[in-house]
């Protein structure tokens, strides 16, 4: 597999004209006792073992270990940066720990109760907004998309398995499974939901590298794909070809909002993230006027409890400002809610599968720092390397603490 873009050479310290955030933080001694205090609190509630470099440590001797390397540092940035704050620090190297999923799971499975409620209801106060650049309009989304998954092709290749698909898979063989099997379980279980096979006409809204329409091409389906990525969009059509069902799959660099025509079987993987609350009504009631009669909608979605989704809804968090920009987790609820106020189609099957994401993402973490060095090697520098780290880390831990879900939905009209 090849990519179409091309990497400087690889950065072996920190290069703040890329990473500006990674500049020592200006001292801010008030917000960073709170800081302080905070954590403390937070090492009470949830029992990590927060150590120094001298010695000392917060919370129990016997917790999973967050290692601030550089005290100073990390409490100039965490009372500045709040959630930002953490994620940057950890980018700067000035916290580490030998189990990152362990802190982590242990923070989520704790959320609720780790800010003082006194505070929480200043959130709205506090917390960054997100900013309107991020809004997903037509170019807003184009920008947005191309932000991750335009990085590289051979990025993506490092970590992810052969059918190079970058969603949960359904695990059933244990942890011994392959996770090529598992993907195409998960595939299979949304073209057998939606009917698809010889004749059916196909919409794929995200299309990723194509696994999902290539297997759905080899049924017989005729298959339109969308993409805003011109990486996937390339790689998917060499893919395809080399399936030898490139004739059945039309893909296509086209926002969901102007597709036309009507479609047997609509399915979406975990494309609903990068919508935006703005643009759920749009989105759903695209999926009803594509929908021909009798027709059958699959959607694969993550999601998190309902109360949580709407007090985060509006900020601007770490995961927004370095990895998915414009994004925003539903609840199902809001899935409901959605179809119930702006179409015609009610859910009819679901299935939740959140533990099987937790051991997708183990994977897909364990792969991507086996490949540090190649990965280094395509130009990608330390900082981006522990930024996807955490990324990798900090989403495993929210589906084992259980805040994090995803389900798989066939939706269709009474």
């Amino acid at each position: 597999m090849t990519t179409t873009r091309e990497h400087s050479a690889p950065a072996t310290s920190v290069d703040l004209a890329r990473w500006p955030a990674m500049a020592p933080p200006r001292p801010a001694p008030i917000r960073a006792a709170a800081a302080r205090a905070l954590l403390a609190r937070v090492a009470r509630r949830t029992g990590i073992t927060v150590t120094f470099p001298d010695g000392s440590r917060l919370g129990p001797a016997n917790g999973p270990v967050l290692a601030v390397r550089n005290p100073r540092s990390f409490f100039a940035r965490l009372g500045r940066g709040g959630n930002i704050g953490f994620g940057e620090a950890f980018m700067a190297g000035d916290w580490d720990a030998p189990d990152p999923v362990a802190v982590l799971e242990s923070l989520a499975r704790n959320v609720t109760s780790l800010v003082p409620r006194q505070l929480q209801r200043l959130r709205r106060w506090y917390d960054p907004r997100l900013p309107t650049v991020e809004d997903n309009t037509r170019p807003g989304a184009r920008r947005n998309i191309a932000r991750h998954y335009d990085l590289s092709n051979d990025l993506f290749a490092a970590f992810l398995d052969e059918t190079m698909t970058y969603s949960s898979a359904l695990f059933a063989g244990g942890v011994d499974e392959p996770l090529s099997v598992a993907q195409r379980r998960k595939i299979d279980r949304l073209l057998d939901l939606t009917g698809v096979r010889n004749g059916t006409r196909v919409l794929e809204i995200g299309t990723g590298w194509g696994e999902l329409a290539i297997r759905a091409a080899r049924r017989g389906a005729r298959v339109t794909t969308l993409t805003l990525s011109s990486e996937q969009a390339a790689l998917a059509g060499r893919r395809a070809a080399g399936a030898g069902v490139a004739a059945s799959i039309d893909i296509r660099l086209q926002d969901y909002r102007d597709i036309t025509g009507e479609y047997d079987a609509i399915v979406s993987v975990e494309m609903i993230e990068a919508v935006g609350e703005k643009w759920w009504p749009t989105y759903f009631r695209t999926l009803d006027e594509r929908l021909a009669p009798g027709g059958a909608v699959g959607l694969q979605a993550i999601l998190m409890p309902h109360d949580r989704m709407l007090a985060s809804k509006s900020s601007w968090t770490w995961i927004n400002k370095y990895i998915f920009p414009g994004g925003i987790i539903m609840s199902e609820q809001a899935i409901e809610d959605m179809l119930a106020r702006h179409t015609t189609l009610h859910v009819a099957d679901r299935l939740h599968f959140g533990s099987s994401y937790a051991e997708t993402l183990r994977r897909w973490r364990s792969q991507f720092i086996e490949a540090s060095q190649r990965i280094g090697a395509l130009g990608f520098d330390e900082t981006f390397r522990r930024m996807w780290t955490l990324y990798l880390a900090y989403s495993e831990a929210g589906f084992r603490a259980g805040y994090l879900d995803v389900g798989q939905y066939l939706i269709r009209r009474p």
